[in-house]
């Protein structure tokens, strides 16, 4: 049943368990990502319910985890894609923004988190800055960066 579209709920269900499992375990996301064989970010979003993974990484993340047959099915389902709820932006271009992040703001958030701490990454004491370059299949590439200063939550 690999490759399946199944309730989002599931998936859902299975990201927390994940997690519970990646922080009982005192994993990080890039060791399950070394299990898996893939890149950081996209094994990250995978596990939190935005990507299917390849069965032997499905089985080999559901291993380090020490989650069960199901849970390998799962993760290689094809998932009801968003993370993000609210009103969905018209602009073509921001909605393409919008869609990075409904994939992947789970997984920067992650990320973050596992290096940095609780805290946020700030709008105000930020740069930002896109370039064009050529890609190597032919066209061209968007190259954006989004830099930041991190700021620890604080205890009152």
């Amino acid at each position: 049943m690999a490759h399946a579209q199944l309730d989002p709920g599931a998936r859902q269900a299975l990201a927390a368990v994940a997690v519970e499992a990646k922080t009982r375990n005192d994993l990080t996301w890039q060791q399950i990502a070394d299990a898996a064989g893939l890149s950081v970010a996209f094994v990250t979003a995978a596990v939190l319910g935005q990507h299917a993974l390849p069965a032997d990484a499905a089985k080999a993340v559901a291993g380090l985890l020490g989650l069960d047959d199901e849970a390998v099915m799962l993760l290689q389902t094809i998932p009801t894609r968003g993370s993000i709820g609210g009103a969905v932006p018209t602009d073509p271009t921001i909605y393409r923004f919008y869609e990075m992040l409904q994939v992947y703001g789970t997984t920067l958030k992650a990320l973050v988190h596992e290096q940095f701490g609780d805290g946020i990454i700030s709008a105000i004491n930020f740069t930002l800055d896109v370039k064009k370059v050529a890609d190597p299949e032919g066209g061209e590439r968007a190259v954006i960066t989004l830099d930041g200063k991190y700021l620890p939550t604080k205890p009152f």
